[in-house]
This record gives C-alpha cells, sequence and structure tokens, in this order.
C-alpha cells in the first residue's frame, strides 16, 4: 500500500502528464493553470486510497482521481467568479487573469474532461462510476445554491445549514472514496460505508472549521480569525447562538459594528456565555463517530485501514 503522500505524488506526475488542445488558447491555459495550482490533492488521493482498500491494482483508478480533481477545480473556477475571489492559493484567479466570461466556458470545459477521464474506467463499474460521479456533482451544486440563498434569509435552521455543508463539502469527499472503492472491485455495502465514512468527516472537518474561524490560532489556522463573524455569515455557531440569546443580546449578534474588532470580541462573549463551542464540539463528535463506526464496518483487514486513521487525525487535529 502507498501513503497519502505516495499518492500525492503519483497524481501530481499524472496531471502533468494531461494533453489539452492548444487552441483557442483562452479555453484550455485556464485549465492547465488552475490545474497547476497545487494545493493537497486531498480528493484524488483519497480516491487511491479507497481503491488500495480492495485491490493492489491501483492505477486502474487514476482516471477516477482525475475526474474527481478536475471537478474540483471546476468547482473553485465558478466559486470564485461568484464570490469575486481575487486570489485562489496566493494566485490571480481564472476569472481575473482571463476575464469572467473565458472563465466560466473553461470551467463548463472541465466539467466535460471529467466526464472524458471517466469514461475510460473499466465497462463493467462504468454505469455505477458514473452515477455515483453525477450524484456526487449534483450534490455539491445544490450545496452551493443553499449557501447563497442563506446569504439573503434570514431564518435558516441548524438542520437546513447541516444539510448545506453536507451537500456544498462532504459529499464530494464520500463520492470520491465510493468511487475509489467501486473501481477497487468494493461490494455495494463496503462502497457504501466507505461513503458513510467520507461524509460524516467531511461534515465533521466543516463544523471544525467553523469553530476554529472563531477559536483558532491564525498563525496555525491559516485565515483570519473571526471572519465569519465579521460578514454575519450563518454558521453551526452563529444559528446555536441565535435560537438561545435573549432578545436585546441579538443586536450584537447581528448587527454591523464599525469596529470589526469590538464586534468579534462581543460575539465571542456571547458564545462563551452560551457555550456555543462546547455544543459546536458535542455536533462535530457525533459526526466523527459516525465516520469512525462505518470505517469499523468495512470488511477488510484493520491494517489496510491505517492510513483512513491517519487521514482523520491529518484532517481533524488542527491546531488551534
Amino acid at each position: 500500500m502507498h501513503s497519502p503522500t505516495e499518492l500525492q505524488k503519483i497524481i501530481e506526475e499524472a496531471i502533468l502528464k494531461l494533453a489539452h488542445p492548444t487552441k483557442p488558447a483562452d479555453l484550455y491555459e485556464p485549465i492547465k493553470y488552475i490545474m497547476s495550482l497545487g494545493g493537497k490533492r486531498i480528493r484524488p488521493v483519497i480516491v487511491l486510497m479507497a481503491t488500495e482498500l480492495f485491490t493492489d491494482e491501483l492505477l486502474k483508478a487514476i482516471d477516477v482521481a482525475l475526474a474527481i480533481e478536475t471537478f474540483h477545480n471546476f468547482t473553485l473556477v465558478h466559486d470564485d467568479i461568484m464570490d469575486n475571489a481575487p486570489l485562489r492559493r496566493g494566485k490571480q484567479t481564472v476569472h481575473e487573469k482571463w476575464g469572467v466570461n473565458n472563465a466560466i466556458l473553461s470551467g463548463d470545459v472541465m466539467m466535460v474532461e471529467s466526464n472524458k477521464h471517466l469514461s475510460k474506467v473499466d465497462i463493467t463499474v462504468l454505469k455505477p462510476v458514473l452515477d455515483t460521479f453525477n450524484q456526487t456533482a449534483q450534490g455539491v451544486c445544490e450545496g452551493q445554491q443553499l449557501d447563497m440563498e442563506f446569504e439573503t434569509r434570514d431564518n435558516v435552521s441548524i438542520a437546513e445549514y447541516l444539510e448545506m455543508i453536507r451537500l456544498k463539502t462532504a459529499v464530494l469527499l464520500g463520492g470520491a472514496m465510493k468511487l475509489g472503492a467501486i473501481v477497487g472491485g468494493a461490494d455495494e455495502q463496503n462502497a457504501n460505508l466507505l461513503y458513510q465514512f467520507g461524509e460524516n468527516l467531511g461534515v465533521a472537518f466543516q463544523l471544525q472549521d467553523d469553530i476554529l474561524d472563531v477559536y483558532g490560532d491564525p498563525e496555525k489556522f491559516g485565515k483570519q480569525v473571526g471572519g465569519d463573524i465579521i460578514s454575519n455569515k450563518k454558521t453551526f455557531l452563529h444559528l446555536t447562538a441565535k435560537a438561545m440569546v435573549k432578545h436585546e443580546e441579538l443586536a450584537v449578534l447581528l448587527g454591523n459594528h464599525q469596529d470589526t474588532e469590538t464586534k468579534v470580541k462581543a460575539v465571542t462573549q456571547l458564545y462563551n456565555h452560551y457555550q456555543v463551542k462546547e455544543l459546536a464540539n458535542l455536533e462535530m463528535e457525533k459526526y466523527l463517530a459516525q465516520a469512525y463506526q462505518a470505517l469499523e464496518e468495512i470488511a477488510v483487514p484493520d491494517d489496510r485501514k491505517i492510513y483512513f486513521r491517519h487521514l482523520v487525525k491529518q484532517i481533524m487535529e488542527r491546531e488551534n
């Protein structure tokens, strides 16, 4: 079996070998650009990890891994347009570099490229692979739509928020793992268990992200602490507090203070008073336990799961 670091190198080499047409340049250059920006390649890596749970024939899943990474980067191109983001991984975003219209078209072609990669899998698993990928891709789009709608809604429930992060973030982790399992020859039960592992881990990860945005060390977390509070983002912490605070405290939670530092401090004090962090941690631990339970039930030798346990630690043990 390969370590995640070894799998990451395999993915990087496969991406470097991708051959795109040279014309029209403004259509294909953005694709090469966004795919070359790097990152941890966690999604294609877990495709390969999932395949290696069930077979040593790792390379039979490389095209599926490339499909997942291409799809993920397609969503980044379009998300950056919707967010009007100037930077991605410290570099100019595609729409800033080539214009919005070119970025939209290049993203569309990336979705086509994802399907072209998937079409190379063995015919015996082609239908379940396509079905799983299409369900995953549709879920991600639904999650993005809900996230946008929540920005203008005042009545978002905690259940709705959890469903949104499940769709926007978690289904891609679960889908990537299930795809790898299918290509690796897993039966339906084991493939579904691996999906459940990935999906629950994805929800736990996002809940932890919500917590770290308020309570994390910015140097270790890599983001501005309190950014969600400043933008009034409807996170699990925000929605939990909103359901608990007194009427006169709503102005503090929802208000737009000129001094952002004051706002972050005041809202954090509310969170502390109502023990919102502890409630968020309990919710996160619930999903993490469900992930571990699904992993435990997968019918493969325990020593083949070792890198998945390392993956959980890597994803969830970010310092705060």
